[in-house]
């Protein structure tokens, strides 16, 4: 279960194993990234891509999860014909709605503005640039937005999660803000590529399981006990099973893969990954012992960010919309 990053994350993922300050260091580094650095997905590059997610994963959950919306943004730019954005930028990605907040988007003789609030913006008041969906109408849109311009504040934000406990998400307030819509109403959640997205966010959660399983496989080597070698064994299966949807999944994605296909690989790959995160932690707790959790700042670090992080995935509705889908495949060459 080896990764590979290329070479222009060097930067990046030495911020990550070093940084103990984790996010602003990590945000410095991201700026001074070449935008090119990791391949887009779909080009031929796709396993690359979720390589190098995975591999700063393992370094460190939090640098993954500070990445891999600014990697996201870049390729719904790239998806919509926009040109890359200048080296020095940092973005996010935030299409989250809740009760009792909205976004309006309102065209103008300018272009376009947006005003209201928008809710979950991970890191909204220290990235530069994001992607935000807004209403224009009926319709549901997303625009690119400058987070530094006049009119966008930071609402305050009791943020008191253990776990991803700098990567901070809040609302932000947006007062007739200029933005530059990206892609046709409706285009951000219908394209492949949000199923390509949420694939790269299931190979960060494999990457932060990988040196639990190092540990726990140091553990079984050292021991004779055959119950902890049996789970040690257990785990590893559940792993590469993880690692191997990700492997089909890039290729599938070089591809082309899309509609239900897209959508089926997807709640698949996370899923799996998903799984494996749950077994690794409950492995954690069952074979590490409290101590590792209580005394060791690298693991209780990297369970508390792991588990948040895997609650992107919505286990039992994900699941609902996988089922709902498999009718409109083949059965025989879904299978084969």
């Amino acid at each position: 279960m080896t990764t590979i990053a290329p070479a222009g994350l060097a930067t990046y993922e030495a911020a990550a194993e070093t940084s103990s300050g984790r996010v602003d260091p990590l945000l410095d580094a991201l700026g001074a990234t070449d935008p090119a650095a990791v391949p887009l997905p779909g080009g031929g590059r796709t396993r690359e891509r979720f390589a190098a997610l995975a591999r700063v994963a393992a370094s460190d959950v939090t640098a993954a999860r500070v990445l891999e919306p600014h990697l996201d943004a870049l390729a719904i730019l790239a998806d919509a014909g926009h040109p890359a954005p200048a080296a020095g930028t940092t973005w996010g990605v935030f299409a989250a709605e809740a009760p009792g907040t909205s976004l309006t988007a309102e065209r103008t003789a300018d272009g376009w503005t947006l005003t209201g609030v928008k809710p979950w913006c991970s890191l909204g008041g220290r990235l530069s640039h994001a992607l935000v969906t807004a209403r224009d109408g009926d319709d549901r849109r997303m625009f690119a937005v400058g987070l530094r311009a006049p009119g966008v504040a930071a609402e305050p934000t009791a943020w008191v999660a253990r776990g991803l406990a700098e990567v901070t998400s809040g609302s932000l307030q947006f007062d007739h803000v200029p933005a530059e819509p990206v892609g046709d109403p409706g285009w951000y959640l219908e394209r492949p590529g949000f199923r390509w997205g949420g694939i790269g966010v299931a190979a960060c959660w494999w990457g932060g399981c990988v040196p639990f399983f190092r540990a726990l496989a140091d553990r079984a080597a050292a021991s004779d006990d055959p119950l902890r070698a049996a789970r040690t064994g257990e785990l590893y299966r559940v792993l590469e099973s993880a690692r191997l949807h990700l492997a089909r999944a890039a290729e599938a994605i070089d591809a082309g893969v899309s509609g239900d296909e897209a959508a089926v690989l997807a709640h698949t790959v996370r899923g799996a990954a998903a799984d494996a995160v749950a077994l690794t932690l409950a492995a954690v707790l069952d074979l590490l012992g409290p101590a590792a959790l209580a005394f060791d700042e690298t693991h209780a670090r990297r369970a508390a960010d792991l588990e948040l992080y895997a609650t992107q995935y919505h286990r039992g509705r994900d699941d609902v919309s996988l089922a709902n889908r498999l009718p409109g495949l083949d059965g025989e060459s879904a299978w084969w």
